[in-house]
C-alpha cells in the first residue's frame, strides 16, 4: 500500500510540475487576422511577426477560398502605403488563391492593407496594423 501511495504521490507532483512547462510551450504565435467575405468568396488575411534569421519581419498570406474556379482576381498588398505587391490570379480548380509576402520589419507600427477584387466587381479591403 506505500507502494501505491507513493506511486501516486510522484506521478501528481510531476503533474503538476509540468504543466506549467507545457502551457508556455503552447503559447500561441503573435499575429493578426481578418476575415472577410468577398463577391461569395472567403477572404483570410494574416500578418505574422517573425524572424528569418537575424532578420526581424512579417509573414504576409492573402488566402482566398470558395471562389469560382478559373475565376480571376487580382490583389493587392500596400506596407506603410507603399504598393508593395499587385498581382491577377486565376483561382485553381478548388477556387483557391494563395499569396504569400515576406515584409520587414519598419520603424514605429507597420500598416498592412490588402486589396481583393474579383474581375468585374467592386474591390474587398482589410487593414493591419502591427508593432
Amino acid at each position: 500500500m506505500l507502494n501505491i501511495r507513493k506511486a501516486a504521490a510522484t506521478l501528481g507532483a510531476t503533474a503538476l510540475l509540468a504543466t506549467p512547462i507545457v502551457a508556455l510551450s503552447a503559447t500561441p504565435a503573435v499575429a493578426a487576422d481578418r476575415e472577410l467575405r468577398c463577391h461569395g468568396a472567403e477572404v483570410d488575411f494574416e500578418v505574422d511577426k517573425e524572424r528569418k534569421g537575424n532578420r526581424a519581419g512579417f509573414e504576409v498570406d492573402i488566402d482566398v477560398d470558395d471562389a469560382r474556379p478559373g475565376s480571376k482576381w487580382r490583389i493587392k498588398l500596400r506596407h506603410d502605403g507603399k504598393l508593395v505587391h499587385s498581382k491577377v490570379y486565376t483561382a485553381d480548380r478548388d477556387g483557391e488563391i494563395d499569396v504569400n509576402k515576406w515584409r520587414k520589419n519598419t520603424k514605429g507600427k507597420d500598416r498592412f492593407k490588402a486589396v481583393v477584387k474579383p474581375a468585374g466587381a467592386k474591390a474587398c479591403t482589410s487593414v493591419i496594423t502591427r508593432r
